[in-house]
Order: structure tokens, then sequence, then C-alpha cells
């Protein structure tokens, strides 16, 4: 049987700012200046411009860049454009892109597709390195405070099509339908004067058809913390979190310091845990850890056997770099490109009706 032909995001989706981008309000003033200076002349030129991706990676932010495309030219049916899909693999100086048209049609937005294209490439990426990571154990994309909310939905996405189908705001599930999902924020066990049991207690009472995560590191005693929650809640606790900060040492590792990194959460403070749950017959509940886990973290921690069942992962999104670049390579039907940068083409690529 065929592979199901693949969908592309409805365009009005995004929430563009149609009339702004078209403007050229984002847009770098040399191309809103070359787009001028070639709406001079009689006939404007032809042109297909190919987007090449440097560094390999899994593709990202292709349909927002169609979005784009389709809404702020003047006329889409002017264009013949190709592209790969979202979550496609592409090795370096790949094409992931090719626009063919009037150059005077598109010249205000190779901005635009290439910081998109670079931005949720990275998220992408990071996704499927930490979903690879983390096996078969799921990752929830904790991201939002380490950005502008404005770029929420198109994260959130491209962190899904990674791999990671948990995100923490409605804005980051909005373009795939996905639900936040979250557990108690050490402000409301601040507000309850520090007690983890009762503010655990209240968001019970008032969030209902969730599964309670109890935060348990407010007091840096986690394997206490965890015991009375789980005592207190019993069958309504689905799992607790681990948060300690980087440059603290839960109480329950003291006596086990001097062969490790004693700070953060670490292997031996989740062993501790899951030692004490087990031991009390609270075997059934969950322990999800966050703070600082980035692939590397989460591959030694699976490598080791820790017990985690969930890593929350949130900066780690952002690392690294994943430049794009556009270059004219035919004018009027005829290869014209800078020294370099000739038309270098892809198969993989289809046309976008």
């Amino acid at each position: 049987m065929p592979p199901r032909r693949r969908k592309r995001i409805d365009p009005a989706a995004f929430n563009l700012p149609v009339e702004q981008i078209t403007r050229g309000v984002f847009t770098d003033a040399y191309f809103v200046r070359a787009r001028d200076v070639v709406r001079r002349e009689s006939k404007p030129p032809r042109v297909l411009m190919q987007f090449s991706g440097k560094d390999e990676g899994w593709l990202g932010g292709i349909d927002e860049a169609v979005a784009m495309l389709k809404l702020c030219t003047e006329d889409w049916n002017a264009l013949v454009v190709n592209a790969l899909y979202e979550g496609d693999r592409y090795e370096s100086w790949d094409t992931v892109l090719t626009i063919e048209g009037p150059y005077d049609a598109f010249a205000h937005l190779e901005t635009l597709c290439l910081g998109v294209l670079a931005r949720r490439t990275r998220i992408c990426t990071n996704a499927k390195l930490v979903c690879e990571a983390a096996q078969s154990k799921p990752a929830m994309f904790f991201g939002a405070r380490d950005d502008v909310f404005g770029t929420q939905p198109g994260d959130g996405y491209s962190a899904m099509v990674g791999g990671m189908k948990m995100v923490s705001t409605e804005a980051q599930g909005s373009l795939f339908g996905g639900k936040a999902v979250g557990t108690i924020p050490h402000a409301l066990i601040a507000a309850f004067g520090g007690d983890t049991v009762k503010a655990t207690k209240r968001f019970c009472e008032a969030i209902e058809g969730v599964d309670v995560i109890a935060l348990v590191d407010y007091d840096n005693d986690c394997v206490k913390t965890s015991l009375e929650v789980a005592r207190a809640l019993e069958d309504r606790l689905w799992g607790v979190r681990l948060d300690t900060a980087e440059n603290m040492v839960d109480k329950s590792v003291l006596p086990h310091m001097g062969m490790f990194r004693p700070t953060g959460v670490n292997a031996q403070l989740v062993w501790n845990v899951r030692n004490a749950l087990d031991a009390e017959g609270f075997g059934d509940v969950k322990i999800i850890v966050s703070g600082g886990f980035d692939v590397a973290r989460i591959r030694a921690f699976e490598e080791d056997g820790v017990p985690v069942d969930a890593y929350g992962v949130g900066a780690a999104l952002f690392d690294g770099r994943f430049d794009f670049t556009a270059d004219i390579v035919q004018v009027n039907g005829k290869a014209e490109s800078k020294a370099g940068r000739a038309l270098r083409e892809n198969p993989r690529l289809e046309r976008v009706k």
C-alpha cells in the first residue's frame, strides 16, 4: 500500500500579520529596496531561488514559510514552489525549498523564510535528539519561559514534530491540537506557606481531569516530601517531580557524597526517591525530572538505568545553530548564481499546491 499523502498546515492557522509582512516591516531593508528596483523594469526578472540548510538536521518551519508565500505575495499562482515537509531529515547543503517566479513577487520574504526555517529547525532537531536519548520515555517541552511568548505556537509544533507530544502552554499546542500539561509550581507551594502537601491537596480539590504531579524539592528534601505527599494523596497522586537547583544538594544525597557530582537532580537522588516510594507501597507513583536536562544528560541517565519515567526539557531545545541560505540560481531560465551556490537538485522536494 502506498504511503498516505502528507499534508501541510493551513496557512490561516499561523495568524500572520499579512499587511506588515507584505510592506516589508520585518524584512532586511536591502531586500525591500531590491524589490523596488526591479519593479521599475518593464518586465521584472523571473528567477529560481533555492533555500539550503548549512547544517544537517530535521526540518522545521517549512509550512510557516509556505504560509507566508501563499498569504503575503500579490499572486501566489505566479509562483512555482517545491519543498520538503515538516520533520524531514536533510543533510548539509541539501536544498529544502525552491521558489520560481517574478523576483519582485517574493523578494520581501527571503529574510522571513530564512529566519523561520532556522529557528524551527533548531527546535525540531533538538527535540528529535532529546526523544532519541529518552528512548521510549516521554519528554515534555517546558520551553515557554525561555523566549518571547509570540514564538510559542511554531515552537510547540516543531517540538511535536520532533517527537515531544506534551507541551506546557495552550499556544504551544495550538497548531496540532495539543493540550497543555503541567505540574504544581513552586509559587503555589510558597502561596500556601511552603506546605507542599497542603498546596497539592488544594490543587486536587480545584483542578479536575489531570494527572496530579507533586513538585517535591521545595524544602530540598525530595524523599521526605515525596513520602508525605504520597501518604496524603494515595491513589490521587500520579507522580512526583524532582527539580532540585543545580547549586543545591538534596538532604537525602548528603550521606552518599564523594563519588559523583551531588548537586541538582542526579542519579542517586532519583534512586533515593524511587526506593523510598517502593518501600512504602507507592511503586506506581511516577518520577519526573527537570532542571537543566539536555541530550547528554538524558542519555547518561538512560545508559545507567536511572528509574526516571519522564523528562521535562526547556532551554536545551534552543541550543545550537541551524543556518539556512537563500540564493538565486537561475534568471529567466538560465543558470545565474553567486560563485559556489549553483543549483543543487533535490528529488525529494514536492510541488506545493
